[in-house]
């Protein structure tokens, strides 16, 4: 599967199938420090991932409530 990766920004390739939270492991990261994101939505820690998947990883901002807000928000997310 093709990964974006940001800070620092790069793409690498990862075989799957995987569950998110295998993903995250194998990059050496912290899953409740990243959003794992497929198309317009966020994969949770037990998602399957296909070989054939698109993903991106970003960290999580902290700051509040409404800074994690402000993050889901300008991932597209609505309340």
């Amino acid at each position: 599967m093709k990964v974006q990766l940001s800070h620092p920004e790069r793409q690498v390739e990862v075989k799957g199938p995987k569950r998110v939270k295998e993903l995250l492991r194998e990059l050496n990261l912290i899953p409740e420090a990243h959003l794992v994101i497929r198309g317009d939505d966020l994969a949770t820690e037990d998602e399957m991932l296909k070989d054939d998947d698109t993903v991106e990883v970003r960290p999580v901002i902290s700051g509040g409530q409404s800074a994690s807000i402000a993050s889901l928000r300008l991932l597209g997310w609505k309340q």
